[in-house]
């Protein structure tokens, strides 16, 4: 099981490495080169744009490589997912600006972000069953956590870069090459990543479907017609997670650079903190999902979510660092609170034979309603010079819904393991 989760931990990261330094990118350079016949806000908007064609293409990924791992196994998922991920990464550090090609420049873009997000859409569903299909029932939730702190690691592995480029470089030299550093570093990761995964095993649930003739033939018409009410509920529930960490890690960015004057480098170290904190947490948060079940700490972090907005704003707007790391990390430990169960909770909602398709589609379905626009809708509606409380009143609509939805999902939590009462002595 070690072996397996960190294999999983390590292919999360890197496939969310590729995915966040996009948006790091995005809030922070990409507006001015590649869309320069837009004003300020319009430019931030198009780079947004091509962000969220991400996770648009995300569920589509889900779809074909969830018929891939319901079909011909979990492990092939994790590497195709993994190597188109990477080359298409890699491909973004070399797309010429608006200035040199034209409009091909942004149309690059669209294409090629379309191809990680289609990569990132199979690997959560691959790597998450590879560890919850293996794991004992009593600690599922603990060893399917590991490729949920992936996200985190990536997310400081890509800022981290972009931090240090920012604070070494001029601003110049940034935009004229050090922004694409990150990018052509994912070719490097994902070379390890492959070599990392060439001895994984397939998983003994999906080996059982194999030897009994009971793997899916179509898992996406059986999911969109048994499971589909499922698979909207788990694709709001989710919603708010998505849309809590990108208003933390992507639109807060932006908009504390561009309308608080705060640097890159203070804005980076500050998320950076409050994310680190959240990886440390999320197996101890899982290990209570194993104890209390998966349902009870997604209803909190929704509540939580909810009661956070507001104050997460007003702290955002004293451009204090401290304060803002810390209306970051309230914000964010509700975030984990829900999706450090995630893992183990969408795959056990699933019967085994269309899991894979399922629990993908769910996933990244959330992605597209909280993710992909987040950033756009907050960026529109924090256009004015005063507070944007807006974002907080949009963000805090979000969690309520996704409160909703998984008051309406049932408990998935294995019963524990009864132990055999003694036998009464025998009667004189």
């Amino acid at each position: 099981m070690t072996r397996l989760a960190t294999a999983s931990l390590a292919g999360t990261a890197i496939e969310f490495y590729d995915f966040f330094v996009y948006g790091t990118a995005a809030a922070l350079v990409l507006g001015p080169l590649f869309f320069p016949t837009f004003s300020p806000l319009a430019g931030t908007l198009a780079a947004f744009g091509t962000f969220a064609v991400g996770f648009i293409s995300r569920p589509l990924g889900s779809v074909v490589f969830g018929h891939i791992g319901d079909r011909y196994g979990r492990r092939p998922v994790l590497f195709a997912s993994l190597l188109l991920t990477g080359i298409a990464t890699v491909a973004v550090g070399c797309v010429p600006t608006y200035g040199s090609i034209g409009v091909a420049a942004p149309a690059l873009l669209l294409v090629l972000r379309f191809l990680q997000g289609l990569g990132l859409g199979g690997e959560w569903g691959g790597a998450v069953l590879l560890t919850a299909e293996h794991a004992p029932a009593h600690r599922r939730g603990l060893w399917s956590s590991f490729p949920q702190i992936g996200p985190p690691l990536g997310f400081l592995l890509a800022n981290g870069i972009m931090l240090a480029l920012s604070a070494s470089l001029t601003d110049a030299q940034f935009a004229s090459w050090g922004w694409r550093v990150p990018f052509w570093v994912a070719g490097l990761l994902a070379a390890g990543g492959l070599l990392l995964r060439t001895s994984l095993a397939e998983t003994p649930q999906f080996k059982q479907l194999s030897e009994t003739g009971e793997r899916a033939s179509a898992p996406l018409v059986e999911v969109v017609r048994d499971h589909w009410r499922l698979v909207l509920l788990t694709a709001g529930a989710l919603a708010v997670g998505y849309a809590v960490f990108y208003a933390v890690t992507t639109w807060s960015l932006a908009y504390a650079t561009e309308h608080l004057g705060v640097s890159r480098t203070v804005m980076l170290a500050c998320i950076m903190a409050a994310v680190a904190v959240t990886g440390v947490v999320t197996p101890f948060v899982a290990m209570l999902g194993d104890r209390y079940g998966r349902r009870p700490l997604c209803l909190a972090g929704c509540a939580g979510a909810a009661l956070s907005m507001f104050p997460m704003i007003a702290l955002l707007r004293t451009a204090e660092p401290l304060l803002m790391f810390f209306g970051f990390l309230g914000a964010l430990l509700s975030f984990i609170t829900m999706f450090a169960v995630i893992a183990a909770y969408l795959p056990e909602l699933y019967e085994p034979r269309v899991r894979c398709t399922g629990a993908a589609v769910g996933y990244n379905l959330a992605g597209v309603l909280g993710g992909a626009l987040t950033p756009v809708v907050a960026t529109a509606v924090a256009h004015g010079d005063g507070p944007p409380w807006g974002v907080a009143v949009y963000l805090t609509g979000i969690a309520l819904l996704s409160l909703g939805c998984f008051a309406l999902l049932p408990e998935t939590r294995p019963a524990p393991a009864r132990v055999a009462e003694p036998a009464e002595p025998a009667a004189a």
